[in-house]
């Protein structure tokens, strides 16, 4: 234990680090923070300092999640891919027989599973094309001139839908090289 020179000790020193195994214990069972806090009879803006200022307690936090972590991963991904389990039943006569029983791959877990593993792949995406909406926003700002009557060249919207057509042009291309 640390202990400042005179003065009493912090709550830290009386309350937190003689149970950082505790700590450690709470967060693997999945306590949040907060109530780890309240447990410790802490505030919790007090133990978010505390976690910044004192490694030990860090430490022990970091290391009781990484286990409910991966047991949580570990379940997660047995429920995607599917699992056999025996499960005990009582027969007629009373006696108690064990079954196997298969569930089956839960689509929502591999959703989930996919989409947190393989973000590139799996995630809900848009691709926006910045090339493309500037040429777009130059377009409309040139066509808006033109409405506007403070332009009469229409050089410049002409040069812009041409860019455009051959832009389109080349996406097709690429779509169908693909």
């Amino acid at each position: 234990m640390s202990k400042k020179k005179g003065g009493r000790r912090s709550k830290y020193e009386t309350h937190v680090e003689p149970r950082l195994f505790e700590v450690e214990c709470w967060a693997r069972d999945g306590m949040i923070d907060k109530d780890i806090a309240k447990k410790l009879g802490v505030a919790y803006s007090t133990f978010k300092t505390y976690i910044n200022k004192f490694p030990d307690l860090s430490a022990s936090l970091k290391k009781g999640k990484e286990v409910v972590d991966y047991e949580v991963e570990s379940a997660l991904l047995k429920r995607a891919l599917g699992f056999h389990y025996v499960e005990e039943l009582a027969s007629p006569m009373g006696d108690v027989v064990e079954v196997t029983r298969y569930e089956k791959p839960d689509v929502t877990a591999a959703i989930f599973w996919l989409k947190n593993r393989k973000a590139e792949t799996w995630r809900n995406k848009e691709l926006v094309d910045v090339k493309k909406v500037k040429a777009e926003t130059n377009l409309i700002e040139e066509k808006t001139k033109l409405i506007k009557g403070e332009t009469k060249d229409t050089s410049i919207l002409d040069a812009l839908v041409e860019g455009r057509k051959q832009y389109e042009q080349m996406m097709k291309e690429r779509e169908n090289n693909e």
